[in-house]
């Protein structure tokens, strides 16, 4: 059975163009569904009924699993069976008769922006190679709103200070160039500067990756999340996690007047509904910074996306605001957009 489950990945990837993360999430659900199914004897899939797929799914909601979470099973089970039939693997699909169970509309969280300036202040109270590295970070993705697995994927040739931007790869290898603010170039500068040679040179490293941890070694979503949260517990920010601060991207740039179509382009979002989410939140409260300007977040334009938004304003780690682009003009990207 974990056979077909691996061609079916395999195709995953290769053909819908989806990401590590995606794959391993499906990864997981076929594989307790496949445990579940070899539990009542079943070893190949060509001989599955639909009532076994239907007992799989309340067995979950009997042991009390999230709507969303079951929501997400049931779509990578009809996914999964749907390639079987496609493939000659099962006779008929099993899983036309699943539904999946009602969501409640999620809504992302976002902290408000004396939050997120207590946050971009934590590692500058610290005087090591590591606190330049983690400021230069969290600026990175408060001006950017990149994914962190973006963020961690960054390599040395990635980033041009001279002309302050940084090219940054999302879901579907599709690219899109993002200005930087100045805040993040200067923070970048330090960093690359002052701290990775010498966080580099402690261990030998030779890597292209951006972003160093201790070891000298590409820093992974992992170890983020951990430094991550030791900041937030130091600035007494409460419930953050490595994408709050995307979310956050997001919310500031609508609440500082951006259109939801210049907003979907920054985060590299193909979808438009996909970022509508953003409009169901609850508006962010907007400080007034020391210059008197809102504070929001850096630009990106992709060709064949529409017009650049202007220049905007960032909350830096004092709670002042920092214009942005660093390179003086919004640098346009080719985008593959589906």
């Amino acid at each position: 059975m974990e056979e077909w489950v691996e061609r079916y990945l395999v195709a995953l990837g290769a053909e819908k163009h989806c990401s590590p993360h995606t794959v391993t999430a499906y990864r997981n659900d076929l594989m307790q569904l496949a445990a579940h199914l070899t539990r009542e004897g079943v070893v190949v899939w060509c001989v599955v009924v639909p009532e076994q797929v239907t007992g799989y799914l309340q067995s979950l909601r009997e042991r009390q699993y999230a709507s969303s979470t079951i929501a997400r099973k049931t779509a990578a089970a009809k996914s999964f069976f749907h390639y079987l039939k496609q493939a000659g693997g099962i006779a008929a699909d099993v899983s036309l008769h699943l539904f999946a169970p009602h969501v409640d509309r999620y809504v992302p969280h976002a902290i408000s922006t004396d939050e997120v300036a207590r946050l971009l202040a934590a590692p500058t109270r610290i005087k090591t190679p590591e606190s330049l590295r983690d400021a230069a970070m969290l600026q990175l993705l408060y001006a950017t709103g990149m994914r962190v697995s973006e963020l961690v994927s960054l390599d040395l040739s990635d980033l041009d200070l001279a002309k302050g931007c940084i090219c940054c790869e999302g879901r579907g290898a599709r690219h899109r160039l993002i200005s930087l603010t100045l805040t993040a170039h200067d923070a970048l500068h330090r960093y690359l500067v002052t701290s990775r040679p010498i966080i580099a040179r402690a261990h030998g490293a030779d890597t292209e990756a951006l972003f160093l941890n201790h070891r000298g070694q590409r820093l992974t979503r992992q170890g983020f999340w951990l430094i991550l949260k030791g900041y937030a517990q130091s600035a007494s920010v409460r419930n953050v996690t490595p994408h709050t601060l995307r979310h956050t991207f997001a919310a500031h740039a609508l609440t500082t007047g951006h259109h939801l179509r210049e907003v979907q382009t920054m985060l590299g979002h193909v979808s438009i509904s996909t970022t509508q989410v953003y409009q169901r939140m609850r508006p962010v409260p907007a400080v007034q910074t020391a210059s008197g300007a809102l504070p929001a977040l850096s630009v990106v334009k992709m060709l064949g996306g529409g017009s650049a938004a202007s220049p905007l304003s960032l909350v830096t780690a004092s709670g002042a605001a920092a214009m942005m682009p660093a390179g003086g003009e919004v640098t346009e990207a080719v985008a593959h957009e589906d």
